[in-house]
């Protein structure tokens, strides 16, 4: 139905029309369109999901081989393709035949670096979040984070209650570590650091890199305790088990008290300010019993007062909506710290962008 005989915009449908006026306005829509875009997102992430590019790559061609294979529609398959082939993730050798290129082999399976496939799969870790913010709106009306309200559970219950979602967001999470592990081995003065410990080290990631790094170092994990002994196999494998101990259980309980220094990294933007300030008074407490040397060290990608690079930004946007976490300032950290009974003595900055804030009592 055209726009005249319903009374839609010009042009028709959802969209609306073309941008009004011309030049440097006409310019404007056009990069606010492509900024506000939702349509490729999500069929990238549907792309990924249903693991088009393995398929492709395995030889499924045509929309029909591929619905057959990934139980899909092959219509709505190919209209799905057809956009990203315009969008220039997928090629289009022969009419109604798609290929792979540059930019959709990141979404195969079985690549060396990971790939992203992972990050987008909305079966995944990572999935679920990403449908959350659509609900940004509720979000931003309220402050309060959407994901509960969408799908029943906390995201952190969501992970619990699935673990295969669990075991990939876990993977997901090592991922990352592993990419700033070793600045973190070498930011730091590790050198009179008898025992560190890991506090929300997830699978021991970031432990195992110190722990090889630093060969008279000992550590001990602090997590959940399906995720500490998927760490236990993991540092088992590494050759790294008998120099490290197990504790399961929450950060929010009673932490061990034998450490050097306590590593909080990328656990406190999790967070708000309340239960920052919980984690926090654990950690101090654990250091305080250990002695008068040990100290807290907060890894965290801080907030500029302005000149934030979007990634930060998104970051911060994302942690709102999900799980009502933020990325803070440094004055922010140093305040909720000082709620604590931490004191800020030293702040680190990495090539990655993070920093490490080193706190004392």
């Amino acid at each position: 139905m055209g726009a005249a005989q319903s009374g839609g915009p010009a042009g028709g449908g959802p969209a609306g029309g073309g941008p009004p006026g011309g030049g440097a306005n006409a310019e404007n829509v056009r990069r606010l369109r492509a900024l506000s875009d939702l349509i490729t997102p999500y069929a990238i992430r549907v792309a990924a999901t249903l693991r088009l590019a393995d398929l492709i790559e395995a030889g499924a061609r045509r929309p029909d081989e591929l619905g057959a294979r990934c139980g899909a529609d092959p219509a709505a398959l190919e209209r799905l393709l057809r956009h990203l082939v315009a969008k220039g993730v997928f090629a289009q050798p022969e009419p109604g035949e798609f290929a792979l290129t540059e930019l959709s082999r990141l979404l195969l399976t079985d690549r060396s670096d990971g790939g992203m496939r992972p990050w987008l799969d909305m079966d995944g870790g990572l999935g679920r979040s990403d449908l959350a913010l659509s609900g940004m709106l509720q979000v931003a009306r309220t402050g309060r984070p959407v994901y509960e309200d969408m799908f029943g559970r906390t995201f952190w219950a969501d992970l619990e209650a699935d673990p295969e979602r669990g075991r990939a967001f876990d993977a997901l999470m090592a991922a990352q570590v592993s990419l700033v592990a070793d600045e973190v081995t070498t930011a730091y003065d590790w050198s009179d650091v008898r025992n560190v410990v890991d506090v929300g080290g997830g699978t021991g990631t970031l432990l195992a890199a110190l722990l090889t790094k630093h060969p008279s170092l000992r550590g001990t994990l602090v997590d959940l305790p399906s995720v500490v002994e998927t760490g236990r196999q993991d540092l088992a494998a590494a050759g790294l088990a008998d120099r490290c101990a197990f504790h399961p259980g929450s950060f929010f309980s009673a932490l061990p008290s034998d450490g050097d220094v306590y590593v909080l990294s990328r656990v406190l933007h999790d967070w708000d300010d309340d239960d920052a300030r919980a984690i926090l008074r654990r950690c101090a407490e654990a250091a305080e019993a250990a002695g008068p040397s040990a100290r807290v060290l907060v890894i965290e990608q801080l907030v500029a007062e302005q000149g934030n690079s979007p990634m930060t930004t998104a970051m911060d946007l994302r942690m709102l909506a999900v799980i009502g976490g933020q990325e803070r300032s440094l004055d922010e950290y140093r305040a909720i710290a000082a709620d604590a009974r931490l004191s800020l003595r030293d702040t680190i900055a990495t090539e990655s962008g993070r920093s490490i804030l080193e706190f004392t009592g």
